[in-house]
């Protein structure tokens, strides 16, 4: 049994967390007594951070709505599934019926890449903020 540092990714606070690992498995999560941001304190969501690593509920491919389900699909498949409904979407509507929602999931710079794809390779304004909603 080992514990890894890291992150919390629940939100953008940047709590320091602890993963506790058994045999290759992550199963648990605990703060980090002397992180700046957290101080030893953990939101419930940090502290059963662990319990969605290993849930048969997570998606590990992408899927694309055929017929009415959903259907697994290759990642190239998937991307131009969506570049294309995207440009249908664009050219038939406008750039502004497209909007981006960004996440706190996401790091500083994975939200900048996320707003210069809204407004640069969208051409649209509408980009907001999960911590909004």
């Amino acid at each position: 049994m080992h514990d890894v540092m890291t992150i919390c990714n629940y939100c953008g606070c940047g709590c320091g967390v602890y993963l506790r690992v058994e045999q290759d498995r992550v199963v648990g999560s605990y703060p980090s007594k002397n992180h700046p941001i957290s101080q030893g304190n953990l939101c419930s969501k940090g502290w059963h951070l662990h319990e969605f690593i290993h849930s048969h509920k997570r998606l590990t491919e992408p899927l694309i709505r055929r017929n009415g389900k959903l259907v697994p699909a290759s990642w190239d498949e998937a991307l131009d599934y969506t570049a294309e409904a995207l440009r249908r979407t664009q050219s038939r509507l406008g750039p502004d019926a497209i909007g981006i929602l960004a996440s706190a999931k996401c790091s500083n710079e994975e939200n900048y890449l996320l707003q210069k794809l809204a407004r640069a390779g969208l051409q649209t304004n509408n980009i907001d903020h999960c911590a909004r909603l």
